[in-house]
Order: structure tokens, then sequence, then C-alpha cells
């Protein structure tokens, strides 16, 4: 009997057709107008643009120009790329618009469906920013779509990492910028590190489109974004607790692998207590417990955590003398990016490779609340549904699963799964072998690279593949039917002569050592007989099409055959090859994806699936697992294993049914909830700093903005005077009361002046208000004739740069305490005390300290401005002489001598005359020392003026 649930749904619709439906008029009302578009010139359309610009300032929404903006774009796809967005891509690019994450399975067009809401969006004129997960896709995207934007009048820039500025700055006054997710993120605290407006970068956060929208948004949420700077060296003491770690016994420590914790026990304390005092770490009847030994035990836990919890091959790699790091989703090497508070050290020296010193928090953010910056955000990836509560309740994005423009024909089987690895492996290998020997493409899905290795040595293994089909004939003799007999054996004749190869199944192998190849492999795994073992398959952006990938194949028969090839005559030959390959593939059955493991997230398993089967073609996909697998191991319920062994099942046999693959997902959604409530608690903490980050960062913003800064330096110093009156002489005290001589030397020391206030307040009658006043009255006085004596202009600029210095040396101190207090603000619950309400509660209170140390900071700096005198202009000139000849010495005594052929001599280039010294022009001052006094009149040491870091 059929649910209510179900019944309505049949009638009326599941939520999501509803969503589709709705815009289907939409949809037909944009094909109505294709004839009209059809029938303009070339540059017709391009002048489109410029009307709908112009309609748009005029009044008119971009919901109310999208049919037409559509319709144009679409046009201009099918005369620059020859391809025309099907009815389906419309209906995603409509959702886009409206800011939701448009679910497209892969191959079914999301590169080319984006260009329909960036072009509508950028005819607003504040730019569309289009985010990938790597560089190579924002640049083969930028280069691919730029065709149709340069065909409709728009501009489009690339930001990619170590560019120029002038190119960076350039790229984000396109209308369109493509760009990947941290290079966004970096160049947002970037500019929040500037000093003048011109230098900024991004100029607005209007409308972003992140492609693998889960990947970038889910996976990489939990990691912040971190400008560093380097700190104190301390590789001595993480190689002296590392070779600790090593004659640590099981009972030492505990495990929690759901949690990726390790922890010392009873035990484990009092070992390493006694291995320090004899290394003479700690001193004679010291403690771990004590709270001198805080930097000790961090130490321990970071490096017992390196050794029992991060696995070479899998979390990390050792490539040039350097730990990369390698993403879990992705399997991609995370170039410069490093685990904080002292983690990456302690895998250093594990690894026993250079120790890079511990950094110090400059600025941070997290993807999530960098991507909440937009006034309007969209997404577009294959797999969303299953998190789909998270993008609600995080980002506010809907998710909205677009159909397929055909119906997908691939088969899903059930998960097999085994009582071991080896003999999970064992199958593996030989389902791979039977798809190879009948010309069926194949694409192996692994989690580490370790296991991509083992399992390229296993398709190499001549014994195995005898064994594999000796197995087959055997199984063939217990088969009834006679076709089934000839078909095992058939495959078991095919299995014999790939043994009797050398190099056993040919394949090719994607992982993080070969991320530098990643295209090319990935073009060619839909090849008739490719096997292709990849690490992961998220995000990897290049379409397996069956046959192979066209355009790649091109590029590579052109630079095979040099000059003098022709292009047209290659791609004409290769169309008809990989057409022929692709009636083959398609016969033996289109790509086969086998996984040889789950993976946490549904989605990544399902990313993996849904590379078969593209735009209609036909495909399999299969999950082999075992009892070992971490997923199971870690997650997996224990009475499956009861099942297995009560069934009595024989080596190599499998138990397969729906029932299993429900409790799997079952243990993976728990998984995924768990991850959830983790970065949900992450970003409620990363809120409270956010606030404050924007507050700095808004205050930075309005200071560069200002011509004229007198106002606000005037309330700061009016607010200085009044903490310290009221610091020296508390509310309703006597005279007799007060201390009038720390107020004097306060006000020399914080505001720089030297006033009479010993002598004020001896006068008969004169309150604390009256004190207030006569001392910023002087103080007024005083910046005034500062003015007068700099010159209006050049103080003005002076308290600018004071300013923004100030801000950005207190944001960073700032920083680095909200990290301490994060660190401990945890065991407060111990005491049944929130730790979330502690934590915002005491960062508002250091937050506010913050603020009352930057008004000291800038009036105690701004008020001991004054004028170089001349005797220390020359003594300046003296010595950044002295520096420049001895540098030319130094210089000379490298170079070899001098020719003395005086024809030699006469050629060579006469010394240039010495600039003249002005102490408003940076250019003129050489390279003065970081102790010496700052050429610019400041009377500051020229490091913490001019050449502040």
């Amino acid at each position: 009997m059929l649910g209510l649930g179900t019944i309505s749904r049949k009638i009326i619709g599941t939520p999501n057709d509803r969503k589709i439906k709705s815009v289907k008029s939409l949809v037909a009302k944009i094909n109505s107008l294709e004839p009209d578009f059809v029938a303009l010139s070339d540059e017709g359309i391009t002048a489109k643009t410029e009307e709908f610009k112009e309609r748009y300032k005029n009044g008119e929404t971009l919901d109310s120009l999208l049919p037409e903006a559509f319709a144009n774009a679409r046009e201009a796809a099918k005369r620059t790329l020859g391809l025309r967005p099907f009815d389906v891509q419309l209906i995603g690019g409509i959702f886009l618009h409206r800011g939701n994450i448009s679910e497209m399975k892969t191959g079914e067009g999301k590169t080319l469906m984006a260009t329909l809401p960036v072009y509508l969006n950028a005819l607003a004129g504040r730019g569309v920013h289009v985010v990938t997960v790597n560089d190579y896709l924002a640049r083969r995207d930028a280069e691919w779509m730029d065709q149709v934007y340069s065909f409709l009048g728009m501009s489009t820039g690339i930001v990619v990492p170590n560019m120029p500025e002038d190119e960076k700055i350039a790229a984000y006054r396109a209308d369109v910028t493509y760009a990947t997710n941290n290079e966004l993120g970096f160049d947002y605290l970037r500019d929040n590190m500037k000093s003048e407006l011109s230098q900024i970068a991004q100029r607005d956060h209007f409308f972003a489109i992140v492609d693998e929208v889960d990947s970038i948004l889910i996976d990489e949420a939990r990691t912040p974004l971190i400008i560093s700077g380097p700190s104190e060296d301390r590789s001595d003491l993480y190689v002296k607790v590392d070779q600790l770690i090593p004659s640590l016994k099981e009972e030492h420590y505990t495990i929690d692998e759901k949690a990726r914790s390790a922890v010392l026990t009873e035990e484990g304390n009092e070992f390493v207590e006694q291995q320090f005092l004899a290394q003479g770490l700690m001193e004679e009847g010291a403690s771990l417990y004590d709270p001198e030994s805080t930097t000790l035990v961090h130490h321990v836990n970071n490096a017992l955590r390196a050794h029992v919890l991060f696995k070479r091959e899998k979390d990390y790699i050792v490539k040039d003398g350097d730990v990369m790091l390698i993403d879990e989703f992705t399997g991609r090497m995370m170039q410069g990016r490093r685990l904080s508070d002292g983690l990456h050290q302690a895998i250093e020296a594990k690894e026993g490779v250079n120790i890079q010193p511990e950094n110090v928090t400059l600025a941070s953010v997290t993807f999530q609340n960098y991507f909440r910056l937009y006034d309007k955000l969209a997404g577009m990836t294959g797999t969303a549904l299953t998190e789909a509560e998270e993008f609600a309740e995080i980002y506010g994005l809907g998710v909205v699963e677009i159909p397929t423009n055909k119906p997908i024909a691939r088969i899903d089987e059930h998960d097999a799964i085994y009582r071991t690895a080896k003999e999970k492996f064992t199958a593996i290998v030989e389902e791979i072998a039977k798809a190879y020997v009948k010309g069926q493409p194949t694409l192996v899905g692994t989690t580490s690279i370790e296991k991509s290795e083992y399992l390229s040595n296993l398709l190499k293994d001549t014994a195995l593949l005898k064994q594999i089909a000796a197995n087959l004939r055997t199984r063939a003799e217990g088969m009834k039917k006679e076709e089934n007999k000839i078909k095992f054996n058939a495959d078991a004749d095919a299995i014999d002569a790939l043994a009797a190869r050398p190099e056993g199944i040919p394949h090719n192998v994607l992982n993080a050592r070969f991320h530098e190849q990643e295209a090319a492999i990935v073009a060619d795994a839909g090849k008739l007989g490719a096997v292709t073992i990849a690490t992961n398959m998220a995000g990897r952006g290049t379409d397996i099409q069956l046959g192979g990938n066209v355009d790649m194949r091109v590029l590579q028969a052109i630079e095979a055959a040099g000059e003098g090839a022709d292009p047209v005559a290659i791609r004409e030959q290769i169309l008809a090859e990989v057409a022929a390959d692709k009636k083959k593939a398609l016969e033996a059955g289109g790509l086969f994806v086998l996984a040889t493991e789950r993976h946490e997230s549904r989605r990544i398993d399902n990313q993996l699936r849904g590379r078969s089967g593209r735009q209609g073609d036909p495909g399999k996909s299969s999950f082999f697992l075992s009892l070992e697998d971490d997923l199971m191991r870690i997650f997996g319920s224990e009475r499956l294993d009861k099942v297995l062994s009560t069934l009595g099942m024989s080596e190599g046999e499998a138990i397969i049914h729906p029932w299993v693959n429900k409790s799997l997902e079952k243990a993976q959604a728990k998984v995924e909830g768990r991850n959830f409530d983790i970065r949900k608690q992450l970003l409620k903490f990363d809120d409270v700093m956010n606030d404050q980050r924007k507050a700095i960062f808004g205050q930075r913003f309005e200071i560069m903005e200002a011509d004229d800064l007198s106002e606000t330096v005037k309330d700061m110093r009016d607010q200085v005077i009044d903490d310290l009156v009221d610091e020296c002489i508390p509310a309703k005290s006597y005279p007799d009361q007060w201390d009038v001589e720390g107020l004097y030397g306060k006000v020399i020391e914080h505001v720089g002046i030297d006033v009479p206030i010993i002598e004020w307040a001896n006068e008969e009658g004169i309150d604390d208000s009256d004190l207030r006043e006569r001392i910023s009255d002087a103080a007024d006085e005083a910046m005034a004739k500062k003015v007068e004596q700099f010159g209006a202009e050049q103080f003005r600029g002076i308290e600018k740069q004071i300013l923004l210095q100030t801000i950005d040396k207190n944001w960073r101190e700032h920083l680095i305490t909200l990290e301490h207090l994060r660190s401990v603000v945890g065991f407060r619950g111990y005491a049944q005390r929130d730790p979330l309400n502690e934590y915002k509660t005491e960062s508002f209170t250091l937050f506010e300290a913050m603020l009352e140390s930057l008004r000291a900071d800038v009036t105690g700096q701004l008020g001991h401005v004054r004028m170089m005198t001349e005797e220390e202009r020359n003594e300046i000139i003296a010595q950044m002489q002295a520096e420049a000849q001895a540098a030319q010495a130094a210089q000379a005594a490298t170079m070899p001598p001098p020719a003395t052929d005086p024809d030699a001599q006469s050629q060579q280039e006469p010394t240039p005359a010495a600039v003249d010294f002005d102490e408003n022009d940076i250019s003129t001052w050489g390279n003065p020392g970081r102790n010496s006094l700052c050429p610019c009149g400041s009377g500051k040491k020229f490091k913490h003026c001019h050449g502040a870091l």
C-alpha cells in the first residue's frame, strides 16, 4: 500500500519538481526570442550589451532583462564555440541568477551554463567572480569562455598566484573575473593590509558563482586562510621531542580516530616526564602538570599526533624536502598550505626535513565568512543535495536538482563487501582485467596515494593474473549454463594472455605525485580499454569522454607534428578516430567506475560515480569494500562481521544486498552530521572574530578614503586625555587624593606635551573638568604648531600612515590573543560554563582594550612627532653615504679585476651623480639602516616608521 507522501509526490511532484516547473514559462520566453537574435549580425549581438547596460542604468531590473540577456548569450556561445546551451542549462542558469546552487550531473555543461547568469549580472557593471578549485581550471575556463564574453563586448580577467599587482588589479576591474577560492580570500586579506586606495585589488563583492561549491564551501570550510609572519625558531625542541615519540608504548597513549585526536595516558605522562628530566628539558621536581610546562606538553601532543594520526602518502607527501599536505577530498597537493599551531613543524621533525619556523597570524578569514560578504552567491556542482541543510543554514543557499538533458543509462550496482582487504583487491583486479579484455574503459577510485600505488603494483603482478585466470576456469566448471562456461573460459584465456606480458595490465595512475599531468590523464580515461587509477575525482574539471577527448588529442597531435602541420586535417582525422573508438567503447558497456573504498562523505562517492553515464551514455559503477576499510572499521557495524561469519562465507566471496548499502549510507550520514556540527561550532567562534574583523577593516577603509583625519585624531586624543584624568583623579575624590604628579608624567608620555599641571591643580576652585579642558586646549595648540611646521598636506599624510600602521600592529596582537583564548576556552565547559558565551564576553573585552590601546598609541606617536634638526639630517645623510660606500666596496671585492686595456677603460660607464636628499621623497633616501632615525623627520627609528613591516 502506498503512503500519503508517495501518492502526493506522484500527483503534484516533489518540491524540486515544482521549482523546475515554475521556470518553464521563462525558458519558453527565452526560446521564443531565439529567431530575433539569430537574425542579428555579430555587431548587433555586441551592441545589445550596451543597450542592456543602458536600460539597467535607467531603472530596469536584471530579472526583467533576463530573457533577452540569456537569448543573446546563447547566440554568442553558438557563434563562438559552436555550442548551443540546452533548455536544462537555461534552467540551471536561472536558478544561479536567483542565488541558488544548481546541481547538475557530470558532463551536463556547467561551465557553459555559468556564462548565462554571469553575463546578465555583469551588466550591472560591478564585476562578477567565477570561483574554481584550482589555477588550471581558472585559466582553462577563463580562456575558453572569454570567446563568448569578448563577442558580447565584455572583458575577462584571470587571477592566479604570484602575478604582478598591476595585472591583478586589472583582472579585478574586468567585467568577469575567474579566480580560485584561495586567491580570492588571500587578496581580500591583502587588500585590508594595504595603505592606499590605489593599491586595493578587489573593488566589490557583488555576485559570485562557485564551481564545485560543495568542495569549497563544505570540505574546505574548516580551514581558515591565514597570512602570517615568522616567529621564534624552536626547531631544536621539535627534534628533541620527536626523538622521544618512537619509544612510547601502546599503553602510553590513547587514539580516537573518529575525532582524530591522540592524548597521553597517566603512564605516558610519567614516562615523558622521566625522559624530559633525563634530557634536561625539565628542571628537577617539575611536572608536566605545572603551568610552566604548557609549551612542552603542546609539543609532545603535536609530535604524538604527527606520528600516529598523520600518514605519509595519505595525509601528506615529502617533495623536494618539503612536507606537502594532500587534500583528502580532491587528492591534490595543497601548495603553500601548512598546518597551524606547530603541527606542521612536528611532521617536518618526524620526516627529518628542514623545520620551518612557526608563524604568527597577521590576518585570517574562513571561506564561510569570506563568501558571505557577497551580495549574492550561487554555486554549481554534481553533488550538493546531501548537504542541502548546511548550505541553507550557513549560506542561505537553496539546492535545485537540474534534470539531465538525456535520461541516465548508467547501472549502479550494489556494494560488494569482502572479509579482508586482500580478497577485495584480488576481486578488483579481476573486474579490471575482465573490463580491459573487452575494451571497456575503467576508472578506479582510491582514497590515498599508498592504495593507488598498491593497486598499480597488483595490476603488474603476472602471478596474480595467472591465479585469477585459474579461479575463473574453476568457477566455469561449476556453471550450469553453457554460455556462462564459454564466457568465463574466454575471460580466463584473455587474462592468461595479459599475464604473459611483463607489464601486466597497462594503466595510468593519477595522484598528488602526478598532479601536473592531471588533465591529460583524465582526458585519456575514456579511451578504448583505458585503465585509470585516481585518488579522487572531486573537481577534476576535465570531462571523461568515451573514445577520448578530441580537443586534448588535437593539441597533442599538433605539438607532435611540429611546424607545417595542418590543424584542420589533424582535427578531422582525430574526430573520425574518436567517433570509431566511442562506438566500440559504447558497445563494451561505456565507462566502468570501480571504487575501492567508501569515503566518509557520500558526495565524494557520488562524484566518482557521476563520471560514468554522461549525456545519456551507458555505463556501470561498483563499490568494492572490506571489513578492514577505515570507514567500516571506525564507523561500520560490528554486527556485519558477525553476519558474514554466521553465513560461513568462503574466501573470495562477497556479500551483496541493498540492506548493506543502507547501513553504509547511515554510517556516512552520521559522519557527515558530526562534521557539520564541528563546522557549525567553528563558524560560531569565527563569527565573533568576524564582527571585529569587519569593524577594523571598515575603519581602515574609511581612513584610506579620508583626505583629512584631524577630527578623528582629535577625538582619539580627547578620549586618551579623559582616560588619563579619570585614572589619576578618581570620581568624587578630594584634591588631596589626586595623583597630580602621575598625571603630569602620563600626559608627557602619552600626549607628548609638557604643561604645568601641578601648578594648575594648586589653583583655588579648580576641578577635574577644568584640568581636562586645559590639557586638551594645550594639546590642540601643540598639534596646530606641528601642522604649521610640517605643512598641512604632509602632516595629514603622517596622521594617515601612523593610524594605519598602529591599527595593523594592534590587530595582529589582538589576533594572537584571540588564538590563545580560543585554545583554552574549551576548558570552561568543565565548570559548567558555555565556552562560546565565555569566548564572546572575553573577546569583546579584549577588543575594547585593543581600541583603548590603539587610541593611546596613535596619540602618543603623533604627540612625539617633530621636525628633524639640521644636525640630525646631516647625520642621516652621512650614515646613508657611508652604507652606500660600504656596499659598493663589498660589491667591488666580488668583481673581477678591471681591464688594463685603455680602450676598455674608456668604455666604462661614469659614476652616477649623487641624488639630492629630500625628506619628502622616499626615492632619495637610499637604504636607511633599520635602527637609524627615519629620514621623514618623525624622530622615530626607521623600523618603527616608514620601514615598519
